[in-house]
């Protein structure tokens, strides 16, 4: 991880094996992941057409109904092929999350709906808020996302095989040190606890920071029916499901059953001599 590159797993994964774009369209608990996504941070984006810095935007998922709600979307990802994709949606560039290309306080809102996933040293996650607070404008909107530090947990069961030994061990792993090596099926991945996302905000100088469960706790039910023969999960679930993570998000002890963790916070605004 060092020079600033990427563990070569996460390169390969993202720039090889899969398409990220693809799992939020496709899969039901992407959709719902996809969909919750938009539904907070409409809660908090300034009106169009403010300015967006979608860092490690992918192929643009986001960055697509952005644009389409008027705002002004600059995109950076470090993996080739998703600049490529994005590029058809907005203005995209290769970069790194942890050493941004772009100026001091020129975005009205820098998102990063994928980076702190893959920086499992704390110095390196540091860097990238760091960046976020750099280019964002005196008080503007910093959104940062996470995979929670239980969701694998909640997925094996999806699948059926959480007593194996074999994945039993792996997420046991997780579960202790919240890191994932990538040797096999995901990529080198870390595993937030919500208090440790907010934290890492905080103390990157935002204010105002909330941490929201982006799927849930009903999120896995879904998955393990999309799992199962069949046609997968009725319209009637997956709203089940997410009126759930809309009715859990006064209560901060069931962020843990979500599988994706949403902290958003304010930039300090200038203070006037």
């Amino acid at each position: 991880m060092s020079n600033l590159e990427l563990a070569p797993s996460v390169m390969r994964f993202y720039g090889e094996t899969v398409n990220e774009g693809d799992r939020l369209r496709s899969s039901a608990d992407g959709r719902m992941e996809l969909a919750r996504t938009q539904e907070l941070l409409r809660r908090f984006l300034p009106p169009a057409p403010a300015r967006v810095l979608d860092v490690g935007g992918g192929t643009g998922i986001h960055a697509e109904w952005l644009v389409k709600d008027g705002y002004e979307v600059t995109l950076v990802d470090p993996v080739p092929r998703h600049v490529e994709s994005a590029a058809a949606v907005c203005s995209a560039m290769v970069g790194d999350a942890r050493e941004l290309p772009q100026p001091d306080d020129s975005f009205d809102v820098v998102q990063l709906l994928g980076p702190l996933y893959h920086l499992p040293d704390l110095d390196d996650r540091r860097k990238a808020l760091a960046e976020a607070r750099r280019v964002v404008k005196p008080g503007g909107l910093i959104a940062a996302a996470a995979i929670n530090r239980y969701a694998s947990l909640f997925e094996h069961v999806t699948y059926a095989h959480l007593h194996t030994e074999r994945i039993h061990d792996s997420v046991s792993k997780i579960l202790e040190t919240a890191i994932y090596d990538g040797v096999r099926g995901f990529t080198l991945s870390y595993f937030h606890r919500a208090e440790e996302l907010v934290a890492e905000l905080a103390a990157s100088g935002l204010t105002d920071v909330q941490v929201f469960g982006i799927e849930g706790p009903a999120w896995s039910l879904v998955k393990a029916a999309e799992q199962q023969p069949g046609e997968g999960p009725t319209g009637d679930l997956i709203a089940s499901a997410m009126a759930a993570a809309r009715l859990a998000e006064p209560y901060p002890e069931l962020l843990a059953a979500s599988s994706h963790l949403l902290a958003i916070g304010k930039a300090p605004a200038d203070i006037q001599g």
